[in-house]
């Protein structure tokens, strides 16, 4: 129905995003407040993306091996892990780390601002708190995310490589020829140009959900654990639809 609660909400967000693309460009830009949040969302996450991606590289690699020495494949292992922590592993579990860390502390953050009236305080004085708070949390989601999921590729490969000289050895050479030799530019593209999206989604949802919390200690841990979950969701969503424009283009 469309004044269903669910419609209701999308067509806030919608106009949440749609103001955040009118007054996004427009002067004037607050360049030391997005420097600020590109350190905090980018450089204060890097650890727990850098960690969790090495675990999983080192973990997908042991688990695969007993798998192709059955086959006798053993030289496919760099490929298949390469391509799926380049194409899915990286760009996912970049999104949802970020998601959990960086979506929870917007929402509180924001929220925390509009239940103690800092928000009404900055509109009463005449500055806008839209383009300071929300513009450049958007803005530098959207740019920490694909450079997080890089360095998250490199940090998965690394721990691939690792996995594959604990039962045996393999030269650095050797191991990135077996990667790059078979990844094409088709392949990569859409893997980064999707982590554009999910930095949008998680600066949109967390800025959105906080900006506009209920009033109360409660409206403040509500808009934290919705922008977790929504972010989280919306990747899942957003990597459906990059697959399937991928395969429609033939990229896959």
């Amino acid at each position: 129905m469309p004044g269903s609660p669910f419609f209701v909400e999308l067509r806030a967000m919608l106009g949440f995003a749609g103001r955040f693309l009118r007054e996004g460009f427009r002067p004037r830009y607050e360049w030391l407040e997005l420097v600020n949040q590109c350190y905090i969302i980018g450089y204060r996450s890097l650890p727990l993306v850098g960690i969790t991606s090495f675990i999983m590289g080192l973990v997908l690699t042991l688990r695969l091996r007993p798998t192709m020495v059955q086959f006798g494949a053993t030289s496919w292992i760099p490929v298949m892990v390469g391509l799926t922590i380049i194409q899915e592993l990286g760009p996912i579990i970049t999104g949802l780390m970020v998601a959990g860390k960086v979506g929870s502390s917007i929402g509180a953050e924001l929220g925390s601002m509009r239940v103690s009236e800092q928000i009404d305080a900055m509109e009463v004085s005449g500055t806008n708190p839209f383009k300071y708070l929300v513009v450049s949390r958007i803005l530098a989601a959207t740019l920490m995310v694909p450079i997080l999921t890089l360095l998250a590729d490199a940090v998965g490969l690394g721990a691939c490589y690792l996995g594959i000289n604990l039962q045996g050895v393999t030269s650095v050479a050797l191991f990135a020829n077996n990667i790059l030799g078979r990844l094409t530019f088709g392949q990569v593209l859409p893997a980064v140009a999707k982590t554009f999206f999910f930095g949008f989604a998680i600066g949109l949802i967390g800025c959105y959900k906080g900006y506009n919390a209920a009033k109360g200690t409660e409206g403040v841990g509500v808009a934290a654990n919705s922008a977790v979950v929504l972010s989280s969701l919306m990747i899942f969503l957003l990597d459906l639809v990059a697959v399937g424009v991928s395969t429609a283009f033939g990229f896959i």
